[in-house]
């Protein structure tokens, strides 16, 4: 009888993820909180862990060309945060809006929501590609890197600031999916890319069978292609009329009050990531002053680590998407129990990883460089980051909740 049970339960239970993948169910303002929660964490985690991936993946073999390549990456990088300040705080502004229009079952506005965030968000993408590719030098050196790296590697950072059209609408536009409830589409997208990424980063950078080696270059290069092969894809499902968000070219026109809102529901939450992207920038020229190998340690490590953040970063815009289409719905009890059970859940989640991080940090290191130095500071921050990562809960939870509840004191739309 008990092994029937279990066989039962395991049943219900792949049925729900394979639900879950599918994205069969868009609309989450009634039935069981729980089943709510994971049938859209479900997908939403695994877009979290793929977004990850690319970091993991590029720093993986840029590690095997060398240490200067790896701090170049991790330079690169902390000046990329200003960028993705800006995508995260218009994704979460897009997410919150869309889920409120969906809850209220007003599926135009939805859309026209969507246009104005992606016209937003190729603005702002125009104006930091102009100063990426005519100043990669100077961000280099201001970020704290050494001579050599700065004249054998600033074309890595003139490309992937140049080309970050890609990262922003990869981000948005998947914030679009979450808002109408279709996480599976933003993760599907991730899927796509990161195999591209995936395929042509040994291809490239190591330079196998026919292709050029092309080192730092080839990460560049490959992640680029694979960011804008997964945009492709979202636009295909964005204009196919498929989903319940469906775009038109003749919808592409501004629209002051829809961009006024967008910036007010999406401000708080970017200068909240602005303000811990100008600490990380700092941060980050602090520790190149400790020298590449270390930096190139240090960043592996902080790599690491945003694997595990973004995952919960995913249970957290499951809550968010929640809190927006019950409170669209006329359900805000149900929005706050969501909210709760998602906290509940990434707290559980953050407690496990900092244990992981604190006894196995070593290994992990280990897998990415041989570098006794990078290896010793790194296995250092993941140990620092494993005591605080119980204090991320609040800062990546709770402000997603704040977005969903934010849409109802602005003015309709």
């Amino acid at each position: 009888m008990t092994g029937s049970i279990n066989q039962d339960t395991k049943t219900s239970f792949f049925k729900l993820f394979k639900q879950a993948l599918r994205g069969d169910i868009k609309d989450f303002t009634t039935g069981s909180i729980d089943r709510a929660i994971f049938l859209l964490a479900v997908p939403m985690v695994l877009e979290m862990v793929l977004e990850s991936l690319f970091a993991l993946v590029d720093i993986y073999f840029v590690n095997k060309v060398s240490s200067d390549a790896a701090a170049t990456v991790g330079l690169t990088e902390s000046s990329l945060t200003i960028l993705y300040s800006i995508a995260w705080g218009l994704a979460m502004g897009a997410t919150a809006l869309i889920a409120r229009r969906a809850g209220e079952k007003d599926f135009k506005t939805a859309s026209s929501v969507a246009v104005q965030v992606i016209m937003i968000a190729t603005a702002f993408s125009i104006l930091i590609s102009i100063f990426g590719i005519l100043f990669p030098k100077e961000i280099l050196r201001f970020m704290g890197a050494d001579a050599n790296v700065v004249n054998e590697h600033y074309g890595f950072t003139q490309l992937m600031l140049g080309s970050n059209i890609v990262i922003m609408l990869l981000f948005v536009n998947n914030g679009i999916f979450r808002g109408s409830g279709d996480a599976s589409v933003a993760m599907k997208a991730l899927i796509f890319s990161n195999i591209i990424n995936i395929i042509l980063d040994p291809l490239l950078i190591m330079g196998y069978g026919p292709f050029p080696k092309m080192g730092l270059m080839g990460a560049a290069v490959s992640t680029t292609i694979g960011r804008g092969c997964g945009v492709i894809f979202q636009f295909y499902h964005l204009f196919a009329g498929k989903d319940l968000v469906k775009l038109s070219i003749k919808q592409f026109k501004a629209d002051l009050v829809l961009i006024k809102n967008l910036l007010n529901t999406s401000s708080g939450a970017m200068f909240q990531f602005l303000i811990g992207s100008c600490s990380w920038i700092f941060l980050a020229k602090l520790v190149a002053e400790s020298g590449m190998e270390a930096t190139s340690g240090y960043f592996t490590a902080i790599r690491i680590c945003m694997f595990t953040i973004l995952p919960a970063w995913g249970i957290a815009n499951a809550a968010a998407t929640l809190t927006g289409q019950n409170l669209g719905a006329g359900h805000p009890e149900r929005a706050e129990r969501s909210v709760w059970r998602s906290a509940f859940l990434a707290l559980c989640f953050f407690a496990l990883v900092a244990l992981v991080f604190f006894f196995f940090g070593e290994t992990f290191m280990r897998f990415f460089t041989s570098n006794e130095l990078a290896v010793a500071e790194g296995t250092r921050c993941l140990h620092i980051l494993a005591i605080g990562y119980m204090f991320l809960l609040t800062a990546w939870c709770l402000p997603r909740h704040s977005m969903g509840q934010g849409t109802a004191r602005h003015q309709p739309i």
